[in-house]
């Protein structure tokens, strides 16, 4: 496993354990985090450890489970499970979702470019309306 393969899933693991100093050690000084789903758009290392504080604080027990991890160049793309219970206030565009106790289940992919050993940009694809309707904040759409 190559050295930038090995930190982008560390940095996984670290956002699953709440530890931020092993999370922001490999972001780079000017780091870029963007979660499309949101729209949202941050910049510097304690900024995206902000963010990422944000959704551990609306699920505390959130883990990544890499499924697939693939590396060309200067990037690498993981394929995530996110999962996790939804025990805390969940920030959004809507407004605050307090706590409604129910586990989401959710594919992602985070794109994460490196410049030399550290980590510059990291894009995260993640379906936001699935997480919104498995906590109940939508209706659940009709199957067919």
């Amino acid at each position: 496993m190559t050295d930038k393969l090995q930190l982008a899933k560390q940095n996984v693991e670290a956002f699953g354990k709440g530890d931020w100093a092993s999370f922001k050690a490999p972001l780079s000084a000017d780091a870029v985090y963007e979660e499309l789903a949101t729209q949202r758009r941050t910049q510097g290392p304690d900024a995206i450890v902000e963010i990422s504080k944000g959704w551990r604080q609306a699920f505390p027990d959130a883990k990544g489970t890499i499924t697939k991890a693939v590396e060309s160049g200067d990037t690498v793309v993981l394929e995530i499970i996110w999962e996790g219970t939804h025990n805390g206030e969940l920030k959004s565009a809507m407004g605050s979702i307090p706590a409604t106790y129910k586990r989401v289940k959710i594919p992602a992919v985070q794109v994460v470019t490196f410049k030399g050993d550290k980590i510059a940009e990291t894009k995260h694809y993640f379906d936001l309306m699935t997480i919104l309707a498995q906590i109940g904040a939508l209706p659940v759409p009709a199957t067919a």
